[in-house]
């Protein structure tokens, strides 16, 4: 769609300038940056609609920038890198980007994928009701307590019953920490006993291998150590 902005963000010149050409010759209107610092002063005073965005960048790298954006944006993000390892890419995509190109990249592929995700940012702006007491969104993890659904970035998962009431308590309660005992009681209505602990870790790894991308690496559902649970809250 015309008029809408791209940010462009990568320390070699030459490339930001390949990819806005391109970009403007697309009919969008694009921005740069050459590192994260300056990417994200940009997101500060103007309206942005997506970010093509390098890893390795001086004074602060993309994942780093992207950790920040998370906290306060779902703007679509595309890892735009030569690194090329797995875990590289799954990095990305657990820290909250929508996609990761590989350099070099093939002009029309990169094209399309913008065009699919500025697309489905436009459709989930347009689409998603409005906020009500019966309905939790936090990040891309959508819970409808109305119909007891879980959806993840789009995708609706099936979770047990029990599942969902602890999932459900995180969600109403962003950042509070809960110990194993607190969420037994809470979701069991009866009292907690030595066992508990084992049974609530349990639950949570299915949790976590239901609405995380990397389960290992929770975005979502994270431990505190040797104190209890809580869900880590984003925008």
């Amino acid at each position: 769609m015309a008029n809408e902005t791209i940010l462009v963000v990568d320390d070699n010149r030459e490339i930001v300038y390949s990819i806005s050409e391109l970009l403007r010759y697309e009919g969008y209107r694009t921005v740069n940056a050459y590192d994260g610092m300056e990417a994200l002063d940009i997101l500060e005073r103007e309206k942005i609609d997506l970010i093509l965005l390098d890893v390795m960048m001086p004074k602060l790298n993309g994942l780093s920038a992207l950790m920040k954006l998370r906290e306060k944006s779902r703007i679509p993000v595309i890892i735009l890198s030569a690194k090329t390892e797995e875990s590289d890419k799954v990095s990305g995509l657990v820290l909250g980007a929508d996609d990761y190109v590989e350099k070099p990249y093939n002009p029309a592929e990169l094209t399309a994928r913008v065009k699919a995700h500025l697309r489905r940012y436009r459709a989930w702006g347009e689409e998603r009701p409005q906020p009500d007491e019966d309905r939790i969104v936090n990040g891309g993890l959508e819970l409808d307590k109305r119909q007891r659904l879980v959806v993840v970035e789009g995708e609706e998962v099936r979770l047990t019953a029990t599942e969902y009431k602890i999932l459900e308590l995180l969600m109403e309660h962003p950042g509070q920490i809960f110990p194993a005992e607190q969420i037994y009681e809470k979701v069991w209505k009866e009292q907690a006993d030595y066992a508990v602990e084992n049974t609530i870790m349990v639950h949570i790894r299915h949790i976590r291998e239901k609405v995380e991308i990397n389960p290992k690496k929770p975005r979502y559902v994270k431990v505190v150590w040797g104190i209890g649970y809580k869900m880590e809250k984003y925008c």
